[in-house]
């Protein structure tokens, strides 16, 4: 965790954003696999963690805003807990690590909601099972109506505050993209016609584990890479293949890096694989090079796809007018996502407070195949940190549904995609923090070329 002072000054300007009432934030439980005491790995709520850093499960906090004081609930172990976990801080030294000095049982939170006398309760939306139940009984609110019930003004206070990194939290984003970046490597290095995904999945986790972190989110590592959100690690690598990795290290301090690369299977890409590599690949390096305060992150994702609709144009496989086509949502037959999302605490950070917050400051999405696909389009500003990802996929499935409905037959050119069934996919992500002027690329340098990806794998 970060110095006292850091945990203070949030709570403060968050304080300062309302002028009476309670502010409530829950800590996340431990969670059960398959009975009580078998757990998932805990993981604390992010928002719980910015403003009050106790990484403790069953814990709560409160503000009082008419009161000035800030109260974290829960429980500190009993000695049957201590024989199975040996001795652990207690709850009152890790809050006032938080530079905070008031505790109480997790038991006394209902009574002091209870004494609120009718002054505002504000929360935020609930996102796991023990949110809503906890809220249902501190406050008496059907599950239901939790989420129309949350406070719009503390969401977007939050949202707001979380979104710009201070110099500490890129310090941390720093450390896990680097992590992230050896992890990529690992795989490049692995990546070989006999060798399994599953070998080269637990290689990567390996890579976090050993530098003390843990995965941000499940490996994406795969040979079909034209599955978005590819979690089976099934296939044996066989020569003409690529094979995708979507992977991230997440810090001790929970910070998180998300990168995506693509590598042939063999030395080096094949004529076709490498075309449509370059066209990714520009894309990619345009959206990077438009980054800056005051930029629509959606303009940036148009511009992105119309750079690849003139590259497929130029390999046949699109036709007609660039822009047009991006406008009819031609595109998003090869590219059926976002170009991009934010990054911090969370990999979609702060997605459990609403896309239409974070990423469109409350204006509505599109609704558009693709389009509406797009986590992120308000204008950016200094200290956003978040993913650039282009993407081809050529998805059969989606093909044939399109050219059996005849759509978009003006800008695809359907006979020649038949020979690009088993293609797969290509993605190629990095992280960016917005500066003052333009943007910069988080991390150690990593290949992105396909000659820099030949030579690390000739390295290996």
């Amino acid at each position: 965790m970060f110095a006292a002072q850091t945990y203070v000054e949030r709570r403060n300007r968050l304080k300062a954003q309302f002028d009476s009432g309670l502010l409530l934030f829950l800590g996340n439980e431990e969670s059960s696999m398959n009975y009580v005491d078998n757990t998932y790995p805990f993981r604390q709520d992010s928002s719980f963690l910015y403003y009050f850093g106790v990484d403790r499960p069953g814990c709560a906090a409160l503000i009082d805003l008419d009161e000035g004081r800030t109260v974290v609930f829960g429980d500190d172990l009993t000695l049957d807990d201590i024989v199975w976990t040996g001795l652990q801080p207690t709850l009152a030294e890790l809050a006032g690590r938080a530079g905070i000095d008031a505790t109480a049982g997790a038991a006394e939170l209902a009574s002091r909601l209870k004494q609120a006398n009718g002054r505002d309760i504000r929360f935020l939306p609930p996102y796991r099972p023990e949110h809503q139940l906890k809220l249902f009984k501190l406050l008496g609110i059907d599950p239901d109506q939790l989420a129309a019930k949350a406070s719009v003004p503390l969401i977007r206070a939050v949202v707001e505050m979380r979104a710009r990194k201070s110099a500490e939290e890129l310090l941390e984003l720093e450390r896990a993209v680097d992590l992230s970046v050896d992890m990529h490597l690992a795989a490049m290095r692995m990546a070989r016609p006999g060798v399994t995904e599953a070998a080269i999945a637990a290689k990567v986790t390996e890579v976090a584990q050993a530098a003390g972190a843990t995965l941000a989110y499940p490996v994406i590592g795969t040979v079909h890479g034209e599955t978005l959100h590819n979690h089976h690690y099934l296939s044996t690598l066989q020569s003409g293949q690529m094979y995708l990795l979507d992977a991230g290290a997440e810090t001790a301090a929970h910070y998180d890096g998300d990168l995506s690369s693509t590598c042939p299977v063999d030395a080096e890409f094949t004529d076709r694989q490498r075309d449509i590599y370059e066209v990714v690949l520009s894309a990619h390096l345009g959206a990077i090079a438009a980054l800056k305060p005051g930029v629509p992150f959606r303009e940036v994702h148009l511009a992105a796809c119309r750079t690849m609709v003139e590259g497929l144009k130029a390999l046949g496989l699109m036709k007609g007018n660039a822009a047009d086509a991006v406008e009819q949502g031609a595109h998003a037959l090869f590219f059926p996502c976002g170009l991009g999302h934010m990054l911090g605490m969370d990999v979609h950070d702060m997605e459990s407070l609403g896309e239409v917050w974070v990423g469109y400051e409350g204006q509505p999405k599109s609704t558009q195949f693709g389009l509406k696909s797009l986590r992120l389009a308000r204008p950016l500003q200094p200290g956003f940190v978040l993913t650039v990802e282009p993407g081809i996929y050529f998805i059969p499935e989606l093909i044939r549904r399109w050219e059996r409905d005849r759509h978009c037959l003006e800008f695809i050119n359907y006979p020649k995609l038949e020979s690009y069934f088993d293609f797969s996919g290509i993605r190629i992500e990095e992280n960016v923090t917005i500066t003052q002027d333009g943007a910069r690329i988080l991390g150690k340098a990593r290949p992105r070329t396909a000659r820099e990806i030949a030579s690390v794998r000739k390295d290996g």
